[in-house]
């Protein structure tokens, strides 16, 4: 009867503990984090430096067809340069396509690494504090409601840009 008696506390005290259980905003995560910032900022620097060249090339083209159409030496002639103009805008837009392709490649992977590393400092915060579950919030979040004192994103987002910073 004694062993009854036990292993129903036991049971009973198992039950009323409860998990502890927090959320991030992951909205808020990513704006504030200031790796995230800069990754974001060094693309679009190379977006655009990339748009500007692309630009100057085809003003440069622009030139050149507008220099074919006032000579207007020979019909053939100008018929034969045109041509040559267009493949060599083909083949240089060709080029300038593969550069913003592999330009996307490398932000996305970029981001992605940032992603992962702020996920990983989420998981290491759970653990070092005791936290059952930590849910995602903001928009496509999980956490419909939750209370603002279950809200870690702070305290995350300090440690990830503390730990940037170094």
């Amino acid at each position: 009867m004694k062993k009854l008696v036990l292993v129903v506390t036991v049971l009973f005290l198992a039950s009323c503990q409860q998990d502890k259980i927090g959320y991030v905003d992951n909205l808020k995560m990513m704006e504030g984090y200031q790796e995230k910032v800069d990754v974001e900022a060094k693309f679009n620097e190379k977006r655009d430096a990339l748009a500007k060249k692309s630009d100057s090339i085809s003003q440069a083209f622009q030139i050149e067809y507008q220099a074919l159409q006032a000579k207007r030496q020979s019909q053939a002639k100008a018929q034969e340069e045109l041509g040559l103009l267009q493949q060599k805008s083909q083949f240089i837009g060709q080029q300038l396509q593969q550069e913003q392709q592999q330009l996307q490649q490398t932000g996305q992977t970029e981001l992605d690494s940032v992603v992962s590393k702020v996920k990983r400092q989420i998981r290491a915060y759970g653990k070092a504090n005791g936290y059952t579950y930590i849910l995602g919030g903001g928009d496509g979040g999980s956490v419909l409601y939750g209370d603002d004192a279950k809200d870690l994103t702070s305290e995350v987002l300090k440690i990830l840009n503390d730990s940037y910073k170094k």
